[in-house]
């Protein structure tokens, strides 16, 4: 079984919100860390708050291809059109794009239609989009994906915010799974350890995990660990899922550990 982690962050300069590790995370921080952990691949997401990060996640697809695919960014201001687009996915590693849509001045623009244009672009060229949005945005992915469906859609984290813990973390896993029907919409079950009020093996979101896992499927349901913002090893974000989810076994482990996602994102 090849592990590939649906979701991590790459950076170099000294800065980081305060819920990610305070110090860069580079490309050889990653691969000693992926190499210890048994992980083989990576879905690099470039951090936002560094205006490098995708040169950074260039180069590191660019020297490692085999470890690392990127869903990279540009800002969303004047500037912001399908030529960007195109210049992007033209750079090595570029499999996607991936947008933080959470802020509420952000998010108001989302809800009004202003970024429907970066779908619309992406189902015309057939490469995922990777976001994030308020709960009360998330009957507005499933309007999206049903314009655009060759744009395939992955939602980050379950759509749980990164300072939320359990019970609170999942209190929106209705309006998820009502996605579940539209096929061109996965999520990735990226970050969980963070949404725990236990210790290892986080046993608290097992019963959350597999009602969104029984509504996506095996083909739509991604492990991965947003490993800069956890507070346990990358190694237990790993057996987490595949030495303790009962439920969890054969071509179906296979798929969530890594298979599905290099589909999903044409990571051959």
């Amino acid at each position: 079984m090849q592990i590939v982690d649906a979701q991590i962050h790459l950076w170099t300069q000294q800065q980081a919100p305060p819920h990610h590790w305070r110090t860069p995370f580079r490309v050889d921080d990653a691969l000693k860390a992926m190499d210890e952990a048994g992980i083989a691949r990576a879905v690099n997401h470039p951090a936002v708050w560094d205006p490098d990060a995708n040169d950074h996640a260039v180069e590191a697809a660019r020297q490692h291809p085999d470890r690392f695919a990127t869903l990279g960014w540009f800002p969303l201001d004047d500037s912001a059109n399908e030529a960007a687009v195109d210049e992007l996915m033209e750079k090595p590693g570029m499999l996607g794009l991936r947008f933080m849509l959470g802020m509420p001045d952000v998010a108001k623009r989302f809800d009004d239609g202003e970024f429907d244009w970066i779908f619309e672009a992406a189902n015309k060229r057939a490469i995922p989009v990777g976001i994030m949005v308020p709960t009360k945005s998330i009957a507005r992915i499933g309007q999206l994906a049903r314009r655009n469906p060759a744009c395939r859609i992955l939602v980050d984290h379950l759509n749980v915010s990164p300072f939320l813990k359990l019970p609170d973390a999942f209190a929106h896993i209705d309006e998820l799974v009502k996605l579940a029907p539209i096929s061109n919409v996965a999520v990735k079950a990226t970050a969980t350890a963070g949404m725990s009020n236990e210790a290892h093996p986080f046993a608290d979101t097992f019963p959350y995990l597999k009602t969104v896992f029984q509504a996506f499927g095996a083909r739509r349901f991604f492990w991965g660990s947003d490993y800069t913002r956890m507070r346990c090893s990358w190694r237990d974000c790993v057996t987490m899922f595949t030495e303790h989810l009962n439920w969890l076994s054969g071509d179906d482990k296979d798929l969530v550990m890594g298979r599905a996602i290099c589909e999903w994102i044409a990571w051959k």
